[in-house]
């Protein structure tokens, strides 16, 4: 079984915590450095599309992106 982390992020100012297996920040981390923007980046652009749970539409932006290749 997995391991979920949490983490902390600033979006629009605010703090909030963001619960997501390991795998999912490291293949967040992969994306990042792909796009040459950083992890918190986006994590905005992400909550600032999302239409449910943060912590949700993360792992569906990471699951569409690696189906793009």
């Amino acid at each position: 079984m997995t391991e979920v982390k949490k983490r902390s992020v600033d979006i629009a100012g605010h703090r909030t915590s963001v619960s997501i297996e390991a795998e999912f920040w490291v293949a967040l981390a992969d994306i990042a450095k792909r796009k040459k923007t950083s992890v918190s980046a986006l994590i905005v652009a992400i909550d600032g599309a999302r239409k449910g749970n943060l912590s949700s539409a993360i792992r569906v932006f990471v699951l569409s992106e690696f189906r793009k290749d």
